[in-house]
């Protein structure tokens, strides 16, 4: 009996592992399950689609604009915190390239320059009236016409002048009893520009002459008539201004980091664009002594040959100056395609993996501006790799992905950077959404309005500015939301619009110059998402001066590579680079 409850116990133990086994082992299984699953939700990031800087543990609202949080992308494996990576299809779109620096020899080295061609003061001239009468008639027609030393100008009556004719008839008749007074009066004649044979013409002839010549006393062209046939001057009274055209000044900009590589006597080559196949040679004849604190750059003068009036005032021209160094051996170069400014900071993207798309922004301190490059002073390594072409579009899609960009120094979690308050937009993407032809003409009409209106800012005409930013704001209300599908180009097209309306009504409003520009550049901000996000079919160039907005750095668009600057009119017209093209 005993034998059988032994046994019976043992097997009531066995049961109860086997159970215990089988209950604790599954629910051992489905804790471990559980925990997966709670560890994936705790690694899922959720952001916005309109402002993917936004990045929060947890769904919910987006603390900007209110959207709907949606689940972030996982970052790249082994990626650092600043780092992003792109895919082979984003680089080819984009036409994104990169180049690896290296050290190259300073010596030697040739700096273009962009400038005008003005009249050389120095041969300048104004032609004056030397007695006072009415012109009775004037031989000069019109302004840029060429006159010649001696050449017959106008014929004035003077009753000074005919008083003194009759002076001379009768110190004349009495000259051998009073010389003196005989000569008194052909040197009163002579300081009224009278020359010896027209005196002895008047004293030989015996006759007063109601109409006295007035003779050019300089060769050049007429840059301004200051009477009309009719007027009376006075003695002295300027009739005409003449320039001598037979040589010139190019006057051109150099940059303030730039001033010590040029002195007086240097070689300079000059072109021009009337002139495409011919190359002028000129000497640096002055440099400015002051600073223009409005464009950061100082004035360097060449005088050039002009004997064969090929240069007009006005003109554009380039000069290259050769065999300019700066005493510093080898440096580092890069290609002004290269660089982005914020303003205060200059940065670059370097290719962190030689053998993946993947890029890490950074920021470098520039030296002289050489050709199309810039030396780099510091941030940069022998060996480098760096985005050459296509930086601002990755820089974009750093912007995209919350990594440390131009735009994003450093980044929050709460959507508050430290550049928050830019007039840049904060929603920046590269990517191209699919949109109907019908919408893309709609939106290049209004591109169409924003070219004239930056054109017009080239003018330096206000009121036109004005009222092509009304064009804008009328062809911006004809596009058809109706025609985007997608609610992801709805909504971005209903952000976007809301901004370009908000400047460009700002533009209308103002009167100012200085202000429509400070208002221009946001408005060029959104005018260039537009079109990267949904395109008009055509080719166009961002293009961007570090010198506009007080040395803060300005975007703007144009439809040509050849650079006019809206920011600054006439007073820096050439300054700029093509930053990207938006194919």
């Amino acid at each position: 009996m005993k034998n059988n409850k032994v046994v019976i116990y043992i097997g009531i133990l066995a049961i109860g592992v086997l159970l215990g086994w089988v209950l604790f082992s599954g629910g051992s299984s489905s804790t471990e399950t559980h925990d997966h699953d709670t560890v994936a939700e705790t690694n899922q990031m959720w952001t916005c689609s309109m402002h993917p800087q936004i990045m929060q543990p947890e769904p919910g609202d987006c603390p900007i604009c209110g959207m709907d949080l949606i689940p972030a992308e996982s970052s790249a494996d082994g990626l650092m915190a600043d780092e992003f990576k792109l895919t082979e299809n984003a680089m080819a779109l984009a036409n994104i390239q990169t180049s690896v620096v290296g050290s190259t020899d300073t010596q030697d080295k040739a700096i273009k320059l962009s400038g005008k061609i003005v009249e050389n003061e120095e041969s300048n001239a104004v032609q004056v009236s030397y007695f006072s009468g009415r012109i009775e008639r004037l031989n000069v027609s019109f302004t840029g016409e060429e006159i010649r030393k001696g050449q017959l100008l106008a014929t004035i009556y003077s009753p000074e002048l005919y008083a003194a004719q009759q002076e001379l008839l009768t110190a004349a008749s009495i000259k051998e009893s009073q010389p003196a007074l005989y000569k008194a009066v052909r040197n009163k004649l002579k300081l009224w520009k009278l020359s010896e044979n027209q005196i002895n013409q008047i004293e030989e002839s015996g006759e007063v002459k109601e109409n006295m010549p007035v003779y050019a006393t300089v060769s050049g062209v007429v840059t301004e008539k200051l009477v009309e046939q009719g007027d009376y001057v006075k003695q002295g009274q300027p009739l005409l201004k003449v320039a001598n055209l037979s040589s010139v000044w190019g006057n051109f900009d150099v940059y303030e980091n730039q001033i010590d590589l040029f002195k007086k006597g240097q070689e300079v080559k000059v072109t021009s664009n009337a002139y495409p196949n011919k190359e002028f040679k000129g000497k640096v004849d002055f440099i400015n002594p002051t600073l223009n604190t409005a464009t950061r750059t100082v004035s360097l003068r060449v005088i050039l040959d002009n004997k064969n009036g090929v240069f007009k005032p006005g003109m554009f021209v380039k000069a290259i100056i050769e065999n300019v160094s700066d005493n510093k051996g080898e440096v580092i170069t890069i290609p002004s395609s290269a660089v982005l400014w914020t303003g205060e900071r200059s940065v670059i993207y370097i290719k962190t993996n030689p053998h993946e798309p993947v890029f890490e922004m950074k920021e470098v301190v520039l030296g002289n501006r050489i050709g199309d490059n810039y030396e780099i002073a510091e941030g940069l390594s022998n060996g480098d790799e760096i985005v050459t072409n296509g930086t601002f579009t990755v820089d974009a899609a750093a912007q995209l992905q919350s990594k440390k960009s131009m735009m994003n120094n450093s980044k929050s979690n709460t959507g508050h950077d430290d550049h928050q308050g830019t007039d840049s937009p904060s929603f920046n993407t590269n990517e191209r959404l699919k949109v109907s032809v019908d919408f893309q003409k709609q939106l290049k009409v209004v591109f169409d309005d924003y070219i004239k209106l930056k054109d017009a800012l080239v003018e330096d005409k206000s009121k036109k500015v004005s009222a092509e930013a009304e064009n804008l704001l009328t062809n911006l209300a004809n596009i058809d939301m109706k025609l985007l599908s997608d609610d992801k180009a709805h909504n971005h097209w209903m952000t976007l619009e809301k901004e370009i309306k908000m400047y460009a009504n700002s533009i209308a409003y103002e009167k100012d110059i200085a202000s429509q520009r400070n208002h221009f550049k946001p408005l060029s901000s959104y005018m260039a998402n537009a079109l990267e996000v949904f395109g008009i079919n055509e080719k166009v160039y961002h293009q961007f001066c570090p010198m506009a907005d007080n040395d803060k750095g300005a975007y703007w668009l144009s439809r040509e590579e050849h650079v006019l600057n809206p920011y600054f009119g006439d007073a820096m017209l050439k300054c700029g680079d093509v930053k990207q093209v938006i194919e």
